[in-house]
């Protein structure tokens, strides 16, 4: 029997910011090609894959949210043909045909920056997860990121491309020095930004019923400490609508001075 999803998405818009450089999709692939879905669903990968990404624009005037917007339209038209070469019989790989495809993304935001003086060095941070019925693939570049909660267990798959998160990893520095560190925000990888070449983290993950996952911008990090995600995941268990609304709640309250966006993401049990 296929896996079950059912998942909740939102962004709002950040106090300090005249409007929002965060994107987000849920989309389905399958033979008949990309199908955006809504916010709040549940489906099973019958037929199709499941694909939840959010991407976190940077540039001045409306450059951020064309940087993000651009990146997930390319992303959803990748996926549908490598369904169709698998479901032909064909085994592509999946993850150095995400990795062409992104590098090919930064090529394309690159290149559109350069057409308009205003769009100049706009690029944006991209975490995508995408689920076929043998593994989660993860895409990622930048800072935004994806939670994996397992039988109590709260685990940070992605890696924030920063060297300050590099040195919170090696035990360099408290989670407290990390988050008011001036250059906390400051990214070796992200898709445009005039960078010449990209080096996108992806991985295939085995994943289980009962997972939750958590797809957020690094909006929502500003509000939330470590510890509090994993005590909504541990705490708000009625629906995936309730779980981000806990979350986005918890971390407007503490913050919400740039944008913030998340998906949460259960397979059934």
């Amino acid at each position: 029997m296929s896996q079950r999803f059912s998942w909740s998405a939102s962004s709002t818009s950040g106090t300090k910011k005249p409007e929002n450089d965060d994107s987000w999709i849920v989309c389905s692939a399958g033979l008949d090609g990309s199908q955006t879905l809504a916010s709040d669903g549940d489906s099973s990968l019958e037929n199709k894959d499941l694909i939840f990404a959010i991407s976190d624009g940077m540039g001045g005037g409306n450059a951020g949210y064309l940087a993000s917007e651009l990146i997930l339209e390319n992303i959803s038209m990748l996926i549908p043909s490598i369904f169709r070469l698998a479901a032909q019989g064909f085994n592509p790989d999946y993850l150095e045909q995400l990795i062409l495809q992104l590098e090919k993304t930064h090529k394309n935001i690159n290149e559109a920056a350069e057409l308009d003086v205003n769009h100049k060095g706009m690029g944006a941070t991209l975490t995508l997860a995408w689920f076929t019925p043998e593994n989660l693939y993860l895409a990622h570049v930048g800072d935004s990121r994806l939670y994996l909660h397992r039988r109590g267990q709260t685990v940070q798959l992605s890696e924030d491309h920063s060297f300050v998160w590099k040195k919170l990893i090696r035990g360099e520095l408290t989670e407290y020095k990390y988050r008011n560190h001036p250059r906390r925000s400051s990214l070796y990888e992200v898709i445009g930004g005039g960078h010449r070449n990209i080096t996108p983290m992806v991985a295939a993950i085995p994943y289980q019923a009962g997972d939750k996952f958590l797809i957020c911008s690094d909006g929502l990090i500003d509000g939330l400490w470590e510890k509090n995600i994993h005590s909504a995941f541990t705490s708000e268990t009625r629906s995936m609508q309730a779980l981000r609304e806990h979350l986005l709640e918890k971390a407007l309250e503490n913050d919400g001075t740039d944008d913030t966006t998340l998906i949460t993401l259960q397979i059934a049990e």
